[in-house]
């Protein structure tokens, strides 16, 4: 019997394995006791091999459902208070389908410049994103869940662009929460191919 025929089954069984438990790690901006939280998040949806035709032989993670995408651009400099107490007031005076994008759950994905996202309440705590592979964050900080939301501000001499994707029905994704947080860069490195 010839060696391979051990060794090329136990091979494809340990990557598939390695494979199943690769996950996607996260800064996200969840809530606690009322008040918006920064976050380390490891998605439960695990990384497999794509047979799609499009991505076939790719690493993928199913994220979830979407319900809007919108493609953002802001100065250098902008700063945007998600569902802080001035935005709720003025969003709940409207109609729930006139209320603004920042009252639902979403992925955001910073493709050029250099973000800062802060707390109100909290001055200690704060994330940089930087635009490319590590800039995915979810903000699952709404006004049902915090009162005081979180403040997104362009600190890059560049626009900002991103990519804003409300999960549908304002589904938050099954997760982990790693730490308290931000996600620091090597919790984030993982899911790379080299």
């Amino acid at each position: 019997m010839s060696l391979t025929r051990f060794i090329v089954p136990i091979l494809a069984f340990l990557a598939a394995l390695a494979d199943s438990q690769l996950r996607l790690n996260v800064t996200a901006i969840g809530a606690a006791n009322g008040v918006s939280t920064l976050e380390c998040w490891e998605v439960d949806s695990p990384f497999h091999t794509s047979s799609d035709s499009a991505t076939k032989g790719a690493s993928v993670a199913i994220l979830g459902n979407v319900s809007t995408l919108t493609w953002a651009v802001m100065p250098p400099g902008h700063v945007d208070q998600h569902n802080t107490p001035y935005n709720q007031q003025v969003h709940m005076s409207l109609p729930a389908a006139g209320r603004p994008f920042a009252n639902y759950c979403r992925w955001v994905v910073l493709l050029k410049g250099f973000g800062q996202i802060t707390l109100p309440h909290d001055n200690t705590t704060g994330a940089y994103i930087t635009g490319g592979e590590f800039g995915v964050i979810f903000a699952a900080d709404t006004s049902d869940v915090s009162c005081d939301g979180h403040i997104s501000t362009n600190i890059g001499s560049t626009e900002f662009v991103s990519l804003m994707i409300s999960t549908q029905d304002g589904t938050v994704p099954e997760h982990e929460i790693l730490h308290t947080g931000p996600c620091v860069a090597e919790e984030m490195a993982g899911w790379r191919m080299g």
